[in-house]
């Protein structure tokens, strides 16, 4: 009878325990601390659909450069293209090597900028909250005092925060239109909108969500999610990665002047 009852209770709590919320470490205005360092460990940033493994832009590095196999993150697992959109997204694709922005080291816009293969940190205040990503020393500020209005349209966008209970919930606006979603190509234009949550579900992950619309582009809003998992490796940190001066040759090479041809000999 008491080895029934011990099997009993272990089955029991197990499913107790994932019946009780977690409720995360409060940060000192009294809102859930999202504060740390994290990463995507997935291949989104390759391709936000279903994709097979296949050569990379690179095919000459072999392995190195070849792009693993990955799972949608898309919520449906299709992005809702119009049909002239899908024909953009694939000419995109054929030129990725020379095309795509993260070969060019310009910032990564939102929301790619939070799958990167790189960490980034948020940095929690009450009156605003600050990504930063290593990834060419990109950061933005989420405002979480009045909703202020794009004045102008840029790379990482004009961003609102407010909570809801205790997920981050961001408003971007102001993008210009000019990131790309992944290496496969995916894109959006200047109508862009994304609105993003953040959710702390135990002590070593965030909960990642975006909705994305551009009617400009797609037929509907659409949704990706993923878990972030948080650095807890001693000493953790952002390190620099300032991508520039590794692209000269791919953005200005074919402005470089010509050797002069060798004399005919006579």
């Amino acid at each position: 009878m008491r080895t029934f009852a011990t099997l009993l209770l272990a089955a029991v709590l197990p499913a107790a325990a994932q019946n009780t919320a977690y409720r995360a470490p409060r940060a000192f205005d009294g809102h859930a601390d999202l504060s740390g360092i994290y990463e995507a460990l997935n291949t989104a940033n390759w391709d936000l659909e279903d994709h097979a493994p296949q050569p990379g832009t690179m095919w000459q590095t072999g392995a190195i450069g070849a792009q693993p196999a990955g799972q949608s993150v898309v919520e449906g697992g299709v992005i809702p293209y119009k049909p002239e959109a899908l024909e953009k997204k694939k000419a995109n694709f054929a030129n990725r090597r020379t095309n795509d922005p993260e070969a060019k080291c310009y910032l990564p816009g939102i929301p790619r900028a939070n799958y990167l293969p790189y960490p980034f940190q948020i940095v929690q205040t009450p009156r605003g909250i600050m990504f930063v990503y290593e990834y060419a020393s990109a950061n933005r500020l989420v405002n979480m005092g009045k909703p202020e209005e794009a004045g102008s349209d840029t790379w990482m966008g004009t961003n609102n925060g407010h909570w809801d209970g205790d997920t981050l919930v961001v408003d971007v606006t102001g993008l210009n239109g000019l990131a790309w979603f992944d290496r496969a190509g995916d894109f959006a234009s200047k109508q862009l909108h994304v609105v993003e949550r953040f959710t702390r579900t135990d002590p070593y992950h965030l909960n990642y969500e975006a909705t994305i619309e551009d009617p400009s582009v797609f037929t509907r809003p659409w949704k990706i999610s993923m878990p972030l998992y948080r650095r807890v490796e001693k000493n953790a940190q952002v390190l620099e990665f300032k991508c520039v001066e590794f692209v000269e040759e791919l953005l200005y090479g074919q402005y470089k002047k010509q050797p002069a041809a060798a004399p005919s000999p006579k």
